[in-house]
């Protein structure tokens, strides 16, 4: 049975890393946050799951008590935000490039020309499954933000006054820290919500870089070891006592145009992507949006998205910042 690491706030305000297998789960000892504990597992050589078998467990842990009382926190941080990185991939499931050209299609010319999304789209189909450890193609990339974007499960995501959208998207994200050599390790994989600003995008294609601009979500709990091949997962919009949207989304290598260790490969070739002790959380996609059938999100809509196999659903609240009075341009001032 895959183990699932999470991190909680204790009734004194301490942190604690929960591991569980099954239904128990049980407070690491000796674990500090996540972080440490990977690190101190690569200074040891030893995988995960056994170096945690071998600093041995504490007191029992009712996670869905404390998710209720607001003290579950994202499963891994850095003690320095600024050296935690939120980044994805796009275009990268079977079914993304329908809802994706649905959104950029031109307004007029050859019906038989395909958009820039189409020609990204099948790129991936063709070669973003090499074989024999060769890269394939690489995939279209996006940066999301620092630590200080990240949303824990349970807490709000925020959306700014300025933002002409705030839409889910549910995905599989991969969270990874950098050993003291520059070498990515893979703590495991986690449910997050994507959450960006549609009708942004929509306006031109270029602008999905400022559309991605936007906190995310991810958690409760990482699933440590691989990836299962096809994850049928559930992504759903509460208002109030209604559902307003209620839909399944699809992940792993069987529903992906990608394989895991291309969209790796293309994040972690960067330098900049291997300095020693970051936190990498990677989105690797979605083909499942609300925003794609019609719905328009408001404040107060509580997101829930799960997977079996995954742990705890992870639920946010959206809320937006109001817009102040007199508000306008951003200045900068001159030293």
């Amino acid at each position: 049975m895959a183990m699932l690491l999470s991190q909680i706030r204790r009734a004194d305000g301490s942190l604690a890393v929960v591991a569980r297998e099954g239904t128990e789960a049980y407070e690491v000892r000796g674990a500090e946050s996540v972080h440490a504990l990977a690190m101190a597992c690569i200074g040891a050589g030893a995988s995960l799951s056994a170096f945690v078998g071998q600093q041995g467990f504490g007191a029992a842990v009712d996670l869905e008590e404390a998710y209720e009382e607001g003290r579950l926190l994202s499963p891994v941080h850095h003690p320095d935000p600024a050296h935690l990185h939120l980044t994805g991939t796009g275009l990268t499931h079977l079914g993304s490039a329908a809802t994706r050209d649905s959104m950029h299609q031109k307004a007029a010319g050859d019906p038989d020309t395909l958009t820039d999304s189409m020609k990204m789209f099948r790129m991936g189909l063709e070669s973003g499954k090499p074989q024999n450890g060769a890269a394939g193609v690489q995939p279209e990339w996006f940066y999301k933000g620092n630590g200080s974007a990240v949303v824990a499960p349970g807490a709000a995501l925020v959306s700014p006054a300025f933002a002409d959208d705030a839409g889910e998207e549910p995905e599989i994200a991969g969270i990874y820290v950098i050993a003291p050599d520059g070498t990515p390790f893979r703590i495991g994989f986690a449910l997050s919500n994507e959450f960006s600003d549609h009708v942004m995008e929509r306006v031109n294609y270029l602008y999905l870089a400022h559309s991605k601009l936007r906190p995310a979500a991810f958690g409760p709990e990482i699933l440590v070891g691989r990836l299962p091949d096809d994850i049928r997962g559930t992504s759903r919009i509460r208002r109030g006592e209604e559902i307003v949207f209620e839909k399944p989304f699809l992940s792993g290598e069987a529903n992906m145009s990608h394989s895991i260790a291309n969209l790796e490969h293309h994040h972690f070739k960067y330098d900049l992507f291997r300095q020693p002790c970051d936190v990498h959380v990677h989105m690797f996609g979605t083909a499942t949006l609300s925003f794609a059938d019609g719905v328009r999100t408001a404040p107060g809509d509580l997101f829930e998205i799960e997977a079996p196999g995954f742990g705890l659903p992870l639920r946010n609240v959206l809320r937006t910042t109001p817009a102040l009075r007199g508000e306008g341009m951003q200045t900068v001032r001159a030293l």
